[in-house]
């Protein structure tokens, strides 16, 4: 288990990769909501960014989550794997949402879908997990 700020390189270089991400949120009713996402990640400031629309389950589980609902955000590429976990909350702010876009459009070469109900899901990452990386 590491923080955002101790990662190794070879963790870094892996997130920068344009790949999909299972990010998983709960319930009301507690039960794990998983469904695939692209993602931006600053290892900088330990901050993991996911756009969305405000309603979608993703967004919903989080914002009914309170201001410390617990996620996790999982890059796999055959055997080797990092997951993101913290607390996330979401936002429309359009300074924050901007930031977002204009990294996911770094990262993956292409804008996000922008559907009148644009949010960001932010992530404020505290663990860490890895194998093979």
């Amino acid at each position: 288990m590491t923080t955002a700020a101790e990662l190794p390189g070879s963790v870094r270089k892996f997130l920068d990769r344009p790949h999909t991400a299972t990010f998983t949120t709960l319930r009301p009713d507690g039960t794990p909501h998983v469904t695939p996402v692209r993602f931006t990640f600053d290892a900088v400031t330990g901050l993991a960014r996911v756009t969305t629309r405000a309603g979608a389950r993703k967004a919903r589980n989080v914002t009914a989550g309170g201001p410390a609902a617990p996620v996790a955000l999982c890059q796999a590429d055959g055997f080797r794997w990092a997951t993101l976990e913290g607390c996330a909350t979401v936002t429309e702010d359009p300074v924050r949402l901007a930031e977002a876009v204009r990294r996911y459009t770094a990262r993956y070469h292409a804008v996000p879908p922008t559907p009148p109900d644009l949010v960001v899901i932010e992530i404020a990452v505290d663990r860490v997990l890895r194998l093979n990386l």
